[in-house]
């Protein structure tokens, strides 16, 4: 689960150019803007990280013009990506009347944190989570299959130390596509779609049935003769704003699962297979990149147009391995994302 609260370190400070009041620190792998000698270096802080939701309570007005979330955001053009609270912060949470009640019932025994200790459910705070145009939400079959896996990546920037420990590695680079996550399935001749946390009934007007019975992907997986389930981003008409300005809604493919086996298929196989299903994947900026050694380096290397229309801003980048591996640090495939700033900042998130 990701950690939106978190207690971190402060590795180091610096001065924000013809800024007075405010200077910028770094945390993990995040940049953020903090008040001149708030914090020093080592200080332990509460991190809440971008898309961080807050319990509208005093300690939290700060973010009230925002509607208690927390956003990216430039500060005398330093870009700021999080918010930092001092341990104070942490006495209370709206059902308890001390810490030590909350520490006993999290099972923290301890009255000193820890750098990495998670916070989120003791603050509050939740996910913002984008609202579902009724196109979109349709009626609920199931809950989300078990037998497929839910795409959330991580940011890079909460788990720094991957590129240093993945140095030499060859990874191909995605485009990351602002949209609406659809996946479908064929599993023992059952086929389904799925919105990012559902399985949905086929029901006229839900978009993503319209989608996938347009690309006829149902006969299409029955041709192949295995257990597969498809993930991409639902993209067009009424779907996030329409950021690419399309005339339609597209599909772009990101993941393929061999259900049986319990794996995602690797770099060239997922190609060739996207290529016989005659469907479309998100477009790949490269197939040949080694990871720099810096944060900021990936976070420059994000930055650019979308490959789906050269007039907008793209989202960000996801990498992976060209050939999958498991990754401990992640719980789970090695798989990580960097998001445009740029994106951010000029759609508000």
């Amino acid at each position: 689960m990701r950690k939106l609260a978190s207690i971190q370190r402060i590795i180091d400070i610096n001065p924000i150019e013809g800024a007075d009041r405010i200077e910028v620190c770094r945390l993990l792998g995040w940049q953020c803007v903090i008040g001149k000698n708030q914090f020093k270096v080592n200080d332990l802080v509460v991190y809440l990280e971008v898309d961080s939701v807050t319990p509208a309570r005093p300690e939290f007005d700060l973010l009230k013009d925002s509607g208690y979330r927390v956003k990216t955001k430039k500060f005398r053009k330093c870009v700021s990506q999080g918010i930092c609270f001092p341990l104070s912060i942490l006495p209370s949470s709206p059902a308890m009347e001390s810490i030590d009640e909350a520490l006993q019932k999290y099972g923290i025994m301890k009255v000193t944190w820890q750098e990495g200790d998670d916070v989120t459910e003791l603050l509050g705070v939740t996910k913002y989570e984008v609202q579902i145009p009724a196109q979109l939400a349709g009626v609920v079959k199931g809950p989300f299959p078990e037998f497929i896996f839910k795409s959330d990546e991580t940011r890079i920037q909460a788990e720094p130390q991957l590129l240093e420990k993945h140095q030499g590695k060859t990874f191909y680079v995605s485009e990351k596509c602002d949209g609406s996550s659809l996946s479908c399935f064929l599993n023992n001749n059952e086929f389904g779609v799925c919105s990012r946390n559902l399985e949905l009934k086929e029901t006229e007007g839900n978009s993503y049935w319209k989608v996938v019975r347009e690309l006829d992907i149902e006969r299409k997986l029955r041709t192949v003769g295995m257990n597969l389930g498809l993930t991409g981003e639902l993209i067009g008409m009424g779907v996030q704003g329409n950021k690419y300005k399309l005339p339609n809604l597209q599909l772009k493919l990101f993941n393929v699962f061999d259900i049986d086996n319990r794996r995602y298929l690797d770099y060239i196989d997922f190609a060739e297979m996207v290529t016989r299903l005659q469907l479309e994947a998100v477009p790949i900026i490269t197939a040949n990149y080694e990871l720099p050694k810096t944060v900021d380096e990936l976070v420059e290397y994000s930055k650019g147009k979308s490959l789906v229309n050269k007039d907008t801003h793209r989202e960000g980048i996801v990498l992976r391995p060209l050939v999958e591996e498991y990754e401990p640090d992640l719980h789970g495939r090695l798989s990580f994302k960097c998001i445009n700033p740029d994106f951010l900042l000029k759609y508000n998130e």
